[in-house]
């Protein structure tokens, strides 16, 4: 009797001591391991870095007597005068990292570098930190931060596989990127070289399926020896889109109608992008170029690619991102020349190439479409609510008339000018042909506009105006209609 009892005494302590250890398994206060399937590490990678300095404006008052007041509405100060030489630092856990050099340039889409730190097993948080450096400058930090610090600080979950810190799930610079023009100094001279940074952290998972252990067994109660895989939920999105971007996976959602950052992308649409950095969360523009083939006479058609850069860093520095498909991302043909193009021949382009007879292509929806021919008069116009053209031959005649141009700004300038009219851009100051010559009052009265949209300063200025000068200055950038490309028209 008294070892029946003693036996059940014995048990009842080992089923009291088993139930305590089943529901603080994952305490950080005791010790646990958080993938007993795997030896934890984590995976910094650095996957795109850009300068985002502006160029500096060509001076609309070239030629003429510059009085104080004209010199401090013309000019912003700049960053680095030449290319950088950028290199990464990272820290997982107060263990330091130094990449390679990438030298003399201002944009790296390929670093191909990545560090991979052993974790403790029983801590659920990782400290990570990011530092962005230029050899070029004395070592100068560059600024990635969204404050005034110099660093970029996360802390990354072991449970849940996601981080929090200086970046995060829906912040306004997106999540995997930095922005030094997070602290709002976008056009100041801050002593600093505004960059942005993409990145991704990640562990080892024993099933990979980018979920971890502990959110397998205590969240969704799936195994985390198999791998969850495809679209469990039938919403048309795969198990790691989801899971990466907030949603759970094993719950239907309308992704076609959800559009949490109003970018007039939906949900489906940011996952068949999200290989270029796409982000449900902080707007995108898409836009695909296609380009006129070479004519019989060796006629050419040209787009330089440092108008595109000039573009994306105006984009970007307002954290909107934007995304310009040279061939990168499915689109980019050339079209058969004509010497002679109208909007007839633009639509049946358009159709060809952009829609590819597909009236019901899932890229109508998500890019707008800027076509660059050889020759047309005028230079540019918008053909459709989605659609608009410049003419390489009308560029070239502006830089031949005013040789003090820069070609990368006069292209850039616009392609921007007539992407924006598929913004809804209304008014438009400065967009009539009583402001176009320095001897037209116009020109001058509209001159605080510091806009491209603005004919005085189309060609010579790469940006929309934020509108900080006096009137008739606008914030272009806050008046963007994402939905009106989406209209059919043309």
């Amino acid at each position: 009797m008294r070892n029946t009892i003693f036996i059940c005494l014995i048990l009842g302590l080992l089923l009291t001591l088993s139930s305590t250890v089943n529901s603080s398994i994952y305490d950080n206060s005791i010790n646990t391991d958080f993938d007993p399937l795997v030896d934890i590490t984590v995976t910094v990678e650095i996957k795109a870095i850009r300068y985002l300095e502006k160029e500096e404006p060509v001076d609309p008052g070239k030629g003429l007597i510059k009085t104080f007041f004209f010199k401090e509405l013309l000019f912003r100060e700049t960053g680095l005068d030449d290319n950088p030489s950028f290199y990464v630092k990272v820290f997982i856990n107060e263990k330091e990292y130094t990449s390679n050099i990438w030298s003399n340039t201002k944009y790296i889409y390929t670093p191909d570098w990545s560090v991979t730190s052993n974790v403790p097993d029983d801590e659920e948080f990782v400290n990570i930190k990011i530092q962005l450096l230029d050899s070029a400058n004395n070592d100068a930090f560059c600024d990635i931060s969204p404050d005034e610090g110099r660093d970029a600080e996360m802390i990354y979950s072991v449970k849940t596989g996601h981080w929090t810190g200086d970046d995060a799930l829906g912040d306004k610079s997106g999540y995997g990127r930095l922005c030094g023009t997070d602290d709002g100094k976008i056009y100041e001279n801050d002593k600093d070289s505004d960059c942005e940074l993409w990145f991704d952290i990640y562990q080892n998972d024993y099933d990979g399926d980018t979920i971890p252990y502990w959110t397998e067994v205590n969240t969704y109660g799936t195994d985390p020896k198999t791998k969850n895989s495809g679209d469990p939920d039938n919403d048309k999105i795969p198990v790691e889109w989801e899971y990466k971007w907030g949603y759970n996976p094993f719950i239907w959602e309308d992704h076609a109608n959800l559009d949490p950052d109003s970018d007039s992308i939906n949900n489906y649409e940011e996952y068949l992008t999200s290989e270029w950095f796409s982000d449900p969360y902080r707007k995108d523009v898409f836009v695909e170029m296609d380009k006129m083939a070479d004519g019989p006479n060796g006629e050419k058609t040209y787009f330089p690619v440092g108008a595109k850069e000039l573009i994306q860093t105006a984009f970007d520095r307002q954290n909107i991102i934007y995304h310009l498909d040279m061939g990168e991302m499915g689109g980019y043909d050339l079209v058969p020349f004509l010497s002679d193009i109208g909007r007839t021949d633009l639509n049946n382009i358009y159709y060809n190439y952009f829609l590819h007879k597909d009236e019901h292509n899932w890229r109508r929806g998500v890019f707008h479409y800027g076509l660059v021919v050889y020759y047309e008069d005028p230079c540019g116009y918008m053909f459709r609510s989605n659609a608009y053209q410049i003419a390489s031959t009308g560029m070239e005649k502006k830089l031949s008339t005013y040789p003090y141009l820069d070609k990368d700004i006069v292209y850039g300038s616009a392609y921007m000018h007539e992407l924006g009219h598929t913004f809804n851009f209304n008014p438009i100051p400065g967009h009539n042909r009583g402001s176009y010559y320095p001897w037209q009052a116009g020109y001058w009265l509209n001159l605080p506009y510091k806009s491209c949209m603005n004919y005085v300063w189309m060609y010579r200025l790469v940006d929309y105006s934020d509108g900080s000068l006096p009137s008739p200055d606008i914030d272009d950038w806050s008046r963007i209609d994402y939905h009106s490309f989406e209209m059919e028209w043309g």
